[in-house]
């Protein structure tokens, strides 16, 4: 937040949540996070172990896990271009294309009446310094098999073919761990926020 103009990269992120436990707590923490923050909590339990008891790690979109992750790559970087070029409209419509096969432009914005200011600014935010660092985040796959029983991999029940469905599975594949469906798509805890709360605690008390 000091700087406006850097990008936001996992690794960054990660290094402003940690701080959070140690000042409210001496206990293990656990953490949830979805998407670019499933892809946070993966660079939180990388670099900070010690300070987790579990992370559940839902729809990381790290596509550099993907045998298709160099054409993966150069869609992110259209994105990122016609964000620049042409603005946020195009960008997320290039975006909605690139994670969900079966992308519906009219119902993205079925439900949304005119963006407000702040999500015109978080949009451009996420475009410019948070799309290609989260996407193109190399996990670092040996440290994590090191703390694999800290690590809950999660999908939508609804996002079979997704793109950030397809990543959790390869990530859930390299770790050798079983992938955990969790209720509604993408943003599950939005869409279906009870029952994804309940999978959360039915999880959860398995790691006490």
């Amino acid at each position: 937040m000091d700087d406006p103009d850097q990008d936001s990269t996992p690794e960054l992120v990660a290094d402003d949540v940690h701080r959070v436990p140690g000042a409210v707590t001496s206990e293990p923490a656990y953490v949830l996070g979805s998407s670019g923050g499933a892809v946070t909590a993966i660079a939180l339990v990388t670099a900070h172990p010690e300070q987790l008891r579990a992370i559940v790690t839902h729809e990381p979109p790290l596509i550099e896990l993907l045998p298709d992750a160099e054409q993966l790559q150069a869609k992110t970087e259209d994105i990122y271009d016609t964000f620049r070029r042409d603005g946020q409209g195009p960008a997320w419509l290039k975006f909605g294309r690139l994670v969900a096969p079966d992308f519906d432009p009219g119902e993205m914005f079925a439900n949304q009446g005119p963006p407000s200011a702040e999500m015109i600014a978080n949009g451009e935010r996420m475009l410019a310094h948070s799309l290609r660092p989260t996407s193109l985040y190399r996990p670092d796959l040996a440290a994590l098999r090191a703390v694999s029983d800290r690590i809950v991999v999660g999908v939508g029940a609804d996002t079979a073919g997704q793109l950030a469905n397809r990543t959790a599975r390869a990530l859930a594949a390299r770790l050798d761990l079983p992938v955990v469906e969790f209720p509604g798509h993408h943003e599950g805890f939005v869409s279906d926020p009870e029952p994804f709360a309940a999978k959360l605690v039915e999880v959860l008390q398995t790691r006490v």
